[in-house]
C-alpha cells in the first residue's frame, strides 16, 4: 500500500516513515513526502522515499491514503479535503482542526470515505490501563498535562488536543458548556459529559521543562490514577490503529467523537 505524509516539520513524521519504511513492522509505506525543505529532503533519503513534491494535491490518484501530520491543525483542511473528495482515505494527526468550522468542514467532505483523527496519547498503554480500571460508575475525569496557548502552532490547539482527547476517551460523549479559569500559568477547564464531570489542567511549559501527561478517574467503588508515559515508540498504536482502518474498512472513531475534543479547546 503507498501512503503519502505531508507536514514533515512534525516529529511524528520521523516515526512513521521510521516504522514503515525501515522497520516495516506493516505492508504499508510511505511512497511519497510533500515539502520543498531540508528536512523534507533528509526524511526521504531516511526512507527510502523517491516521490517528492511541492504540494499534496499533485499526488491525488498515484496514493492509496494520506497521512497529515503538520503540527498547525490550521492547515489540516487545505490537505485533507481534496483527498477525502477524491475517495482517499485520510488519518489527520492531532489535531484534526484548529476550529470547529474546519473540523465539521473535513467530516463532511469525507462522506463515506475512511477518515479519522486522534491523539497518539488516546492509544499508548497507560491510556488502556486507566479506560479499563474497574471503579464503578464514573462520577469524575482530571487530565493534565502540557500546553501552551501562546504556540505558534495555533496556540492550545497544538498539545492540548493531547489532555482533551484522552479525555473524551475516558468520559466519552457530548461535552457540554465549558468553564474555564486561570490559574498562574494554568488554564483550567471543566464540563460535563453524560453527567460525568471533567476536569482538564493545561499547564504551560517553561525553559527549565514541562509536566507529564496525567490522569485521574473517580467512580462509585473506586478511583484511579495514572501517569501517562510516552516511551520512544508512543507513535506505534495509533499508526496501527490507522493501519487497521484501512484493512477493515472501519473509522475507528465516529464523527462526534472526533469532534467533541476540538469543541471544548475552541471554547479556551
Amino acid at each position: 500500500m503507498r501512503i503519502a505524509l505531508v507536514g514533515t516539520e512534525n516529529s511524528h513524521a520521523d516515526h512513521i516513515v521510521r516504522l514503515l519504511n525501515v522497520d516495516r513492522i506493516a505492508d504499508a509505506r510511505i511512497a511519497a513526502l510533500v515539502g520543498d525543505d531540508e528536512k523534507t529532503r533528509k526524511l526521504a533519503a531516511a526512507g527510502g522515499i523517491t516521490e517528492v513534491v511541492p504540494t499534496s494535491g499533485e499526488l491525488i490518484g498515484s496514493v492509496d491514503a494520506l497521512i497529515i501530520t503538520n503540527r498547525d491543525g490550521a492547515l489540516h483542511r487545505e490537505h485533507a479535503v481534496p483527498f477525502l473528495e477524491a475517495g482517499v482515505p485520510v488519518w489527520v494527526d492531532k489535531p484534526l482542526a484548529a476550529g470547529g468550522a474546519d473540523a465539521r468542514a473535513i467530516l463532511d467532505a469525507a462522506g463515506d470515505t475512511l477518515v479519522t483523527s486522534y491523539s497518539a496519547v488516546r492509544w499508548v498503554a497507560d491510556a488502556d490501563a486507566i479506560a479499563a480500571a474497574d471503579v464503578g460508575e464514573v462520577q469524575t475525569v482530571t487530565v493534565t498535562g502540557p500546553a501552551d496557548p501562546d504556540s505558534e502552532y495555533s496556540g492550545i490547539f497544538f498539545y492540548g488536543i493531547h489532555i482533551a482527547d484522552l479525555a473524551q476517551r475516558l468520559a466519552p460523549g457530548e461535552p457540554g458548556p465549558v468553564e474555564v479559569e486561570r490559574v498562574g500559568s494554568t488554564i483550567v477547564a471543566r464540563y460535563r459529559s453524560n453527567g460525568v464531570l471533567v476536569t482538564l489542567q493545561f499547564v504551560k511549559p517553561t525553559d527549565e521543562g514541562r509536566v507529564p501527561f496525567h490522569a485521574a478517574v473517580v467512580g462509585r467503588t473506586g478511583l484511579a490514577s495514572q501517569a501517562i508515559q510516552l516511551d520512544e515508540d508512543y507513535v506505534v498504536p495509533g499508526l496501527k490503529v490507522f493501519l487497521q482502518m484501512l484493512e477493515t474498512g472501519q473509522r475507528p472513531l465516529d464523527d462526534a467523537t472526533m469532534l467533541a475534543p476540538i469543541t471544548v479547546l475552541e471554547q479556551l
